[in-house]
């Protein structure tokens, strides 16, 4: 069995309908009653399976497609990536019910583990078959360095279980440790795919404008010294409070020399694209210049405060990342690439699951921004729950008209 990137990515997509189903069904439990299910466990099961199930699995598929691009003189065998798709998927599937299950439990908690090893496993054959292409493509050291992030935000797992083991749980290191996760999920393994995959899209070589190659170096240490900006409400020594601002300058800096750069010279590229991917990668830079400039108010203490001590705004955030920009770029990548059937249908779902995350950010914000003066704003749960209705129905119309090609 020869490895078709097609057939993994409508894995990709019905996922996604499944990650938006628990975040329809979260919605549903704060405005009725539900009993059956229990509200933080559904939560762990969204988050867990959103990493793992959707976007973990993508990448991991564009990431063998881009290797099958260049892997010009047949030299890689391909077969064994499906072994490692099956076994994340498998994990992935297992975690999303388990966790409604049980929350934390045995199952859960194993195969959550197994996953990581599958991630240990993709990384190693990964490596070992970049050297088998010859490109000159700068994607590829983008791809390395995500896949190295992925592989250490796996010690904050870690670190949760040991004290989850010894049951000596201290809030500080608990948050520390969960946070140590997430960073180096979204900022590292997501972003630096995501940025490997667009300029593997722009045909960027390392020939071309010397920026690339500076942005990659100034991003990749200040995304690890950027972990310090999600743990600015610990009593931080002096130093690593400046060293985590200067990244935070360095990263909104850096952002807007290589968006500049990207614009100037691939223009050509960008004006042929259909109208909807158009409006979507615009939307989807200005998402990602948000964070940024998010990330460097968050530097100014009073400011952290406030958005680590309230839930709606930690929310609003989580959501800009993983479904504004990490989401709806892979969707605008699938698509651009030609991965899913591309007809009227399938793009009309699209849109409107485009416009689902727009709204949902939107209202998300509102709630946010209504939270800091503890104002309760009229229909606000209402609002959010038609949003994650109209996230859902536009993804299953997506996944049903993508079924055949």
């Amino acid at each position: 069995m020869s490895f078709k990137t097609t057939f993994w990515i409508r894995f990709s997509i019905f996922n996604l309908m499944l990650v938006a189903l628990l975040g329809l069904l979260m919605r549903y439990k704060i405005l009725f009653e539900f009993p059956l299910l229990d509200q933080k466990s559904v939560q762990h099961s969204h988050s867990h399976f959103a990493f793992a199930g959707w976007v973990s699995h993508t990448l991991m598929t564009l990431l063998i497609a881009f290797l099958q691009k260049h892997d010009t003189l047949n030299k890689i065998a391909f077969k064994k990536y499906n072994l490692v798709l099956i076994g994340n998927l498998i994990c992935s599937y297992v975690m999303l019910i388990s966790f409604i299950m049980q929350g934390y439990g045995a199952i859960s908690i194993t195969f959550s583990t197994l996953s990581i090893f599958v991630s240990y496993w993709f990384a190693y054959v990964f490596f070992k078959d970049c050297k088998q292409i010859e490109t000159s493509s700068v994607a590829t050291k983008w791809f390395k360095a995500a896949l190295f992030f992925n592989a250490i935000s796996s010690l904050g797992t870690f670190a949760l279980a040991y004290m989850m083991a010894t049951k000596n749980i201290h809030q500080n290191e608990y948050l520390a440790s969960i946070y140590y996760y997430l960073h180096f999920q979204y900022n590292g393994w997501f972003f630096f795919a995501c940025m490997g995959l667009l300029l593997d899209y722009l045909k960027v070589t390392l020939n071309s404008n010397r920026i690339y190659s500076q942005s990659f170096i100034w991003l990749f240490w200040s995304c690890i010294a950027g972990y310090f900006l999600s743990t600015l409400w610990l009593d931080l020594p002096l130093l690593i409070y400046i060293l985590t601002a200067i990244s935070a300058v360095v990263q909104v800096i850096i952002w807007y020399l290589l968006f500049k750069t990207i614009i100037k010279e691939n223009k050509s590229i960008f004006v042929n694209l259909p109208g909807y991917l158009k409006y979507l990668i615009i939307f989807i830079s200005l998402a990602l210049s948000v964070k940024f400039l998010l990330q460097l108010g968050s530097t100014i203490p009073a400011v952290s405060e406030l958005a680590f001590g309230f839930r709606p705004i930690v929310i609003a955030y989580l959501h800009l990342i993983l479904l504004a920009i990490i989401s709806l770029f892979l969707l605008f990548y699938v698509y651009a690439n030609n991965f899913v059937v591309i007809n009227k249908k399938t793009i009309l779902g699209l849109i409107l699951f485009s416009l689902g995350v727009i709204l949902n950010e939107v209202v998300l914000g509102i709630q946010g921004v209504a939270s800091l003066s503890y104002t309760l704003i009229p229909f606000i749960n209402e609002s959010l729950f038609g949003i994650a209705l109209l996230l859902f129905t536009s993804i299953l119309w997506t996944t049903f008209y993508s079924k055949k090609r």
